[in-house]
């Protein structure tokens, strides 16, 4: 297995790949970060195409070939395993090829065709909770990755949908998505996301990263999910959720903090 249970899992990374100046930088921070706290465990992430942005003008990224090129870069030379999304069927081969972890979107969660794909792929497999979804609901999606023999399978709350522009985590979810038999995990930065809200793009509210990923850890989430990025402000997509990789040290150590003291 790849999830360590001894270890806090975080997935970290760019939203979108970018370039390999924002790789480089996000991987050298984590290996930092990581010969500090030995109880940690990373999967570096990033996005090759943000193919569900919320007005045709937004960037959407690398392209597969080029992105897939950047997380093997990453293996490469950081030593990490590396995660990325898949949106059809027809990405997974190439994504398997390289990527530790194959993730399905959120709004993808119920599409049994790419599940059974990806579980298909021997690799692990990492999908969101729909925003549409209750985390009783996440049974059935989990089940269809069974069915179709998944390696190893995780699950995420990244908010659920509450009114217009808004997004709200229910920490119910971690002990009730648990009982799946799989690890959950929180999506601490796209639950503080705005939806549309920012006039053709996402808005966000980064400042409640820190508190939402320290309740799910006390809730029992067994991991996090966290974009991080040199200069937010400067990101081709979801900057005003992602961590400044600056802040990035101090936040895992108080999550860690509150990790250790709920597992004892």
């Amino acid at each position: 297995m790849l999830f360590h249970p001894k270890k806090l899992l975080v997935i970290a990374g760019p939203c979108s790949l970018e370039n390999e100046r924002v790789c480089r930088a996000v991987a050298t921070a984590l290996g930092k970060i990581g010969k500090q706290h030995r109880d940690l465990q990373f999967v570096f992430k990033g996005s090759f195409d943000k193919a569900n942005r919320t007005s045709a003008a937004g960037a959407r990224g690398t392209g597969l070939e080029q992105g897939l090129a950047l997380l093997a870069m990453v293996k490469r030379d950081y030593g990490f395993p590396v995660l990325t999304d898949v949106h059809e069927r027809q990405q997974v081969p190439a994504v398997a090829a390289v990527c530790d972890v194959l993730q399905i979107p959120a709004f993808l969660s119920r599409q049994t065709d790419l599940l059974l794909a990806a579980a298909a792929s021997g690799r692990v497999v990492n999908v969101k909770k729909g925003q549409f979804l209750s985390p009783q609901e996440m049974v059935f999606v989990t089940d269809k990755l069974r069915e179709g023999k998944a390696k190893e399978i995780w699950q995420t709350e990244r908010g659920t949908t509450f009114g217009y522009h808004n997004l709200v985590v229910d920490m119910r979810s971690f002990p009730i998505m648990r009982q799946n038999g799989y690890p959950t995990i929180l999506d601490a930065t796209h639950s503080v996301q705005l939806p549309g809200a920012a006039g053709g793009k996402s808005g966000g509210e980064r400042q409640f990263v820190a508190p939402l990923a320290k309740a799910a850890l006390a809730a029992g989430a067994d991991g996090l999910f966290i974009e991080t990025h040199p200069n937010p402000a400067k990101a081709i997509s979801d900057g005003p959720n992602m961590v400044p990789l600056a802040e990035l040290p101090a936040l895992l150590a108080s999550c860690l903090a509150v990790w250790r003291a709920v597992r004892g």
